[in-house]
């Protein structure tokens, strides 16, 4: 797929098929993650993926929407730790697993914490780790085909504010 195709067609999602994510394809999703760059190229993250139905279901009372968690085929809890901007470290990282989600026709949604003690103790972090973002992962209770629109189309009819209105120029 176009990189930006990628990027302007791909939406949040909040519901999943009832079907496993595929070892390989959480592998490169985890993969796309790891690669991401980052400050002085320390990767000050740990990507948590959390397997157990009970530690899912932990997870799942810390954020703000449960049934995000609950129903995703792969969770993944993003980690930093350290100084300087890890908080942007974490999010291009983020950002390369949703995209290569994407990509392989697995759909995501970032899930915001909402109990950061309950959402601590389900991903074991320790005092030195910050929960950036739990990601929720799974195919599309029906298929979606991002190419059935131009790259201009999807960008056209995102609910964004207009360019205009984000770029300054000086």
């Amino acid at each position: 797929m176009d990189a930006f195709l990628a990027i302007v067609s791909k939406r949040d999602r909040r519901s999943y098929a009832d079907r496993p994510v595929p070892p390989e394809v959480e592998r490169r999703i985890l993969d796309a993650g790891r690669i991401a760059g980052s400050g002085s190229n320390k990767q000050p993250w740990t990507f948590v993926v959390v397997e157990s139905r009970e530690r899912v279901e932990a997870l799942a009372e810390s954020v703000y929407a449960p049934e995000n968690v609950r129903r995703a085929a792969l969770v993944v809890g993003v980690l930093v730790s350290g100084k300087g901007p890890v908080a942007f470290d974490a999010g291009r990282a983020a950002q390369n697993m949703v995209l290569a989600a994407w990509n392989e026709g697995v759909v995501s949604c970032p899930n915001g914490i909402a109990d950061e003690d309950r959402a601590r103790e389900a991903l074991e972090a320790d005092t030195e780790e910050t929960i950036a973002i739990v990601l929720s992962f799974g195919y599309p209770p029906k298929p979606l085909d991002p190419e059935r629109r131009t790259a201009q189309e999807w960008s056209e009819r995102a609910n964004r504010k207009p360019l205009e209105e984000v770029v300054r120029r000086l």
